[in-house]
């Protein structure tokens, strides 16, 4: 590549122009890149520039702001294309149309070389020998779709190192998500099948799983063993349903649907993800353009943009039909090493998940315009701070209250995309703990609230937030793995040296230095904001259970005390006072208390004599 610079002799430089395929980058007084184009040729593009007549609106602005034009020459219009990307990420110019990068997508990733290989969420560069299934639109989708394989096949999704150092099966054993082959209760040979099936069922090939399960059951109800037949005609039924639900056509295969809608200066680009015939959801990008960009250039940059690092399946389906159509075909063609289409006219079943598309972009559009003011920046720069791969579309965050140890209660408060997602809180009663001790407190809310979402009665969040320093993040992160949760960025949130608001040091799992963030920051609010909602969420269900107990007689909690015998046994002795001090005997003399219930009472008063 060569590079020629304009600096004040316009017509010298327009008349050295090359006739070649290439790049050009337009700068302002400070030299700030401002929009960098491609062209098939250089020469004839860029001269349009400098037309009397003829100019769009932002083409004018364009140029009032430019005084210097740098080239770089390529071989051919794709590697124009290419590079052309690249510039654009690099120097973010505010007159071209920005993508936000997300990073890598996540993958499902079956450790094939273990002797008992294991299924689990993986994103990264595939280093570690394998396979893997995907890519899938958001960490969310691939949890869905491991928690539906839990179901239907029971291999396991543990870690290695808690596979290798089980002496007895886990709680996924106990309700049949697993067949426990870390305590040798299945062969190689028998947790093999349940790896092959699970495989197929990831390749798209539901009908080879369920043939193979037929077969196993008609050989099952031969030899008479009807309660294996009997589970194979569960998994049979099971499978057959959720093909209907998922499967997208009879013709299988990979594609990706793209749907654009401007609107406001605002732009939301849909994609959905057609893979082995079955849709794996869709994925929200709000670009940022140029107010006077329309939708045909918004999906122009936006496919060559993202397909840029990213998957690119055969067939893509596009609610506009892009300027440079055969360019773009050609140039992703040559990145993926195999033939790719954009179409715009489809028919049938296609028809139908464009319009859905281009309904949802419609939707996401006027619900992102009109959302509450602040929340899409503060995820944003939540996701930075933090290093998150994605934003967070679930956060839950737990805290600890009491008084003195006692009617001790942990919240959970639950945070989507628009705000707080109050019918998901909860509240923890905390019981059989030493008063006072916090650590406890929360490995107990932790236990109970992540052993009913492991079973399936829930979501796992994307980021879970606690009220405490690394002491408080260990004790969660113990629990997590011992139920076997994984998968969830977690963070604390410790008061600073004053104890005063914009002082707080934000502890995460995987660091060990803490991030102190500014007052100002937006992502700071919103921890503060998540944080003093849990607080408030757990002082008034402690209030509120520290009042009942303080109102009502200690009696009520003695087994066997009905509202007659309370009544008499305070009637007898004159008061609480005095059942306080009577002995067992006195206690069994009143009518309907028997020697074994005055014992009881008895103990309710002086523990120490149980």
């Amino acid at each position: 590549m060569m590079t020629a610079k304009f600096k004040h002799d316009i017509k010298l430089f327009l008349q050295k122009l090359p006739q070649l395929p290439g790049v050009y980058r337009m700068l302002d007084e400070e030299e700030q890149v401002l929009y960098v184009g491609k062209a098939r040729n250089l020469n004839q593009r860029v001269k349009n520039y400098f037309r009397q007549e003829g100019q769009g609106t932002k083409q004018q602005a364009l140029m009032s702001h430019t005084v210097d034009i740098e080239l770089a020459i390529t071989h051919t219009e794709g590697e124009a294309l290419i590079l052309e990307n690249n510039l654009i990420k690099t120097h973010k110019p505010r007159y071209n149309i920005l993508l936000r990068d997300d990073k890598s997508y996540p993958y499902i990733f079956a450790s094939t070389e273990h002797d008992f290989p294991r299924l689990s969420f993986y994103r990264g560069a595939k280093k570690m020998k394998g396979q893997y299934f995907g890519p899938y639109p958001s960490a969310g989708a691939v949890r869905q779709t491991l928690k539906l394989i839990q179901k239907l096949f029971p291999v396991r999704q543990c870690e290695d190192s808690f596979f290798k150092n089980r002496s007895r099966p886990c709680l996924q054993y106990q309700i049949k998500r697993c067949t426990a082959p870390c305590t040798e209760l299945i062969s190689k040979e028998g947790y093999a099948q349940h790896v092959k099936h699970a495989i197929l069922f990831l390749q798209g090939r539901t009908d080879d799983v369920i043939n193979d399960m037929a077969a196993k059951m008609e050989q099952a109800s031969d030899t008479q063993d009807y309660e294996t037949a009997a589970t194979m005609r569960d998994h049979i039924q099971n499978l057959r349903k959720l093909t209907e639900q998922q499967y997208v056509d009879n013709e299988g295969g990979d594609l990706d649907i793209v749907a654009v809608q401007v609107l406001g200066g605002q732009a939301c680009v849909q994609v959905f993800f057609i893979r082995g015939g079955r849709n794996l959801g869709n994925k929200i990008f709000f670009p940022k353009i140029h107010k006077l960009d329309d939708t045909q250039s918004v999906i122009q940059e936006f496919i060559s943009q993202y397909y840029s690092e990213k998957f690119i399946p055969p067939e893509i389906i596009s609610s506009h039909m892009p300027a440079d159509t055969e360019l773009l075909q050609n140039a992703l063609s040559e990145q993926s090493a195999h033939k790719v289409v954009i179409k715009h006219n489809v028919r049938a079943i296609r028809a139908q998940w464009l319009k859905l598309a281009i309904h949802n972009a419609e939707h996401s559009l006027k619900t992102h315009l009109t959302s509450k003011a602040g929340m899409h920046k503060r995820l944003l720069e939540l996701t930075e701070v933090l290093g998150l791969a994605e934003c967070p579309e679930r956060m839950e965050c737990f805290d600890i209250s009491h008084t003195m140890g006692e009617a001790t209660v942990a919240s959970c408060v639950v945070f989507g995309t628009e705000g707080p997602l109050k019918s998901d809180y909860r509240r923890f009663n905390i019981t059989g703990i030493t008063g006072g001790d916090d650590y406890a407190a929360m490995q107990q809310a932790i236990e109970r609230r992540y052993t009913r979402l492991v079973k399936g009665e829930g979501r796992i969040p994307d980021l879970l937030v606690i009220d405490g320093g690394k002491g408080q993040i260990s004790k969660v992160m113990e629990a997590l793995n011992e139920i076997q949760v994984d998968g969830v960025q977690v963070i604390g949130v410790a008061k600073g040296p004053d104890r005063r608001p914009g002082q707080e040091r934000i502890f995460l799992s995987n660091q060990r230095t803490p991030i102190i963030l500014p007052e100002e920051s937006a992502a700071l609010h919103l921890i503060q904001q998540i944080r003093d909602e849990a607080h408030r969420f757990a002082i008034t269900g402690h209030r509120h259970r520290r009042a009942k107990k303080r109102t009502t007689s200690i009696l009520e909690e003695i087994p066997g005390m009905g509202p007659k015998r309370r009544q008499l046994l305070l009637t007898r002795f004159g008061g609480l006072q005095q059942v306080k001090r009577a002995g067992v005997d006195d206690l069994a003399s009143v009518d309907g208390i028997s020697k074994e219930l005055a014992q009881k009472i008895y103990n309710t008063f002086h523990p120490l004599a149980e």
